[in-house]
């Protein structure tokens, strides 16, 4: 009898964090004002002309100050890597600067000096939901062509200060999100009912281009650097065997598709050319254009994976609860507290899919169980949470990741989503919490901001050191 599978020896461990969601000190060392600074309730309410009280992305969980304590936790979990997002705004606070801001440069040397004190390896996204909110207002975000060249700029800048530090980076965080929601994703100021399908899709070629053009200019900073897209992805199965429900999910996988093809084949699909021509856009794209993203596709493809949806054609549809991308229900799976589907499965289908489609290894940065946690006292008298729930969840769906690798997929590593509690992107609520360690904070602000080891802390910590071993099948 053969021996399990088990994961690769280099295999990256860790966990996942945005600084919109967990950084606060939203107006600290000069930094500017992001799209999420307007949003505090997420996507799920109206903006605001200016940040107020309510908005608990503004000071987040406090990780702007309390980052060498949190990145202890961590490196007590033994995480191989840690994902960090770099908030634009700290670093160009209009976004359209020609100079730098150096106080929020200072501030990412400070956490990677922190990391590696512990030999975690850094994986940073340069852009996760967090345009300046100057180019949203002032330019329309990537409805503009001028913002390639400050994004161009910025990731510059980056590459050059800590390209020596950080090995693994990625361009936009969920880059297809822009589809649903324009603003957050794109910093897009057109309200969304608004928008017209040609300036949408224009922006999504202005980003797509900038992305391309990062990976460029990180390949000319150092040939070492490795730059991946990232995906917000979500299997679509047909609600019922007839064929046209089969092609409503193909079209709805295809909308994801695109991205990914661009990134790593380095032109559009013929699918999506011909959705631009029957919805007639004729998108500005120049000779320029088509030699970036020609000639620099991606090393890597990384992706968020927390639920799957059905789609069809020929039913009464039951929209799926609280998915940011559509379909509708499916009656075999149960869900989260959210509505969000639970289906461990569905990752390994997005594993082998993603390699069979572009044979490039595959990152998953984002994956988890948002819950409402209950702080207790512990056997040992210290504060905790009893999240079995959160355990189940992640133990199935690693013991997924484990066949996709028997499958021969190649995955460099696994990055939980909210390793420690943070305010939620969807949301803006602290009690969809994701983490290995809780927060004391609450919907309406109040708490401690102390941190406490939940019993998911210490079977994470197990997984790591047994090199996911300890799984249970």
């Amino acid at each position: 009898m053969s021996a399990p599978m088990t994961f690769p020896n280099d295999f990256l461990w860790g966990g996942a964090l945005a600084a919109n969601q967990y950084e606060g000190a939203y107006d600290a060392d000069g930094k500017g004002l992001s799209v999420q600074d307007v949003m505090p309730q997420g996507i799920v309410g109206p903006r605001t002309e200016a940040p107020t009280p309510d908005n608990l992305k503004l000071e987040g969980i406090d990780f702007y100050h309390r980052y060498k304590e949190d990145i202890a936790l961590l490196a007590e979990m033994g995480f191989k890597v840690f994902r960090f997002s770099i908030a634009w705004s700290r670093i160009f606070p209009k976004g359209d600067e020609t100079e730098p801001n150096e106080a929020g440069l200072a501030f990412y040397d400070r956490v990677l000096d922190e990391l590696e004190k512990y030999g975690i390896e850094p994986l940073v996204t340069i852009s996760h939901y967090e345009t300046p909110l100057h180019l949203s207002r002032e330019y329309n975000g990537w409805a503009d062509r001028r913002m390639i060249g400050f994004f161009e700029r910025y990731a510059r800048t980056l590459f050059e200060r800590y390209g020596r530090r950080v090995k693994y980076w990625l361009t936009f965080n969920e880059i297809n999100s822009v589809l649903h929601e324009p603003f957050m994703s794109g910093g897009i100021n057109t309200p969304k009912e608004e928008l017209s399908e040609q300036d949408l899709y224009q922006a999504i070629h202005h980003e797509l281009v900038a992305s391309a053009s990062a990976t460029r200019i990180a390949h000319e900073v150092s040939p070492d650097l490795k730059v991946g897209c990232m995906i917000l992805a979500i299997p679509f199965y047909p609600l019922t065997p007839d064929p046209r429900d089969v092609w409503a999910a193909k079209q709805a996988e295809r909308d994801n598709y695109t991205f990914g093809d661009v990134h790593v084949r380095g032109a559009y699909p013929g699918y999506f050319l011909r959705k631009l021509r029957d919805k007639g856009i004729e998108l500005d794209i120049t000779e320029d254009d088509r030699r970036t993203l020609a000639e620099h596709t991606v090393d890597f493809v990384s992706f968020s994976y927390y639920m799957s949806s059905c789609e069809t054609a020929t039913q009464e549809r039951e929209a799926s609860g609280g998915n940011l991308m559509g379909g509708v229900v499916n009656p075999t799976l149960e869900v989260s507290q959210w509505g969000w589907a639970i289906d461990p499965r569905g990752l390994r289908t997005i594993l082998n899919d993603y390699w069979d489609r572009w044979g490039k290894p595959l990152f998953i940065v984002e994956n988890g169980l948002g819950a409402r946690d209950e702080l207790i006292t512990g056997p040992d008298g210290t504060p905790t949470v009893a999240d079995d729930y959160r355990i189940d969840y992640m133990n199935d769906h690693l013991v997924q990741v484990r066949e996709a690798i028997a499958d021969g997929v190649q995955v460099i590593g696994y990055t939980s989503w909210g390793c420690i509690d943070c305010v939620s992107a969807s949301t803006a609520q602290m009690s969809k919490r994701y983490g290995f360690i809780y927060v004391d904070r609450n919907d309406d602000g109040t708490g401690t901001l102390e941190r406490y080891r939940k019993q998911s802390f210490g079977w994470y910590r197990d997984v790591i050191a047994s090199n996911g071993a300890s799984l249970k099948a």
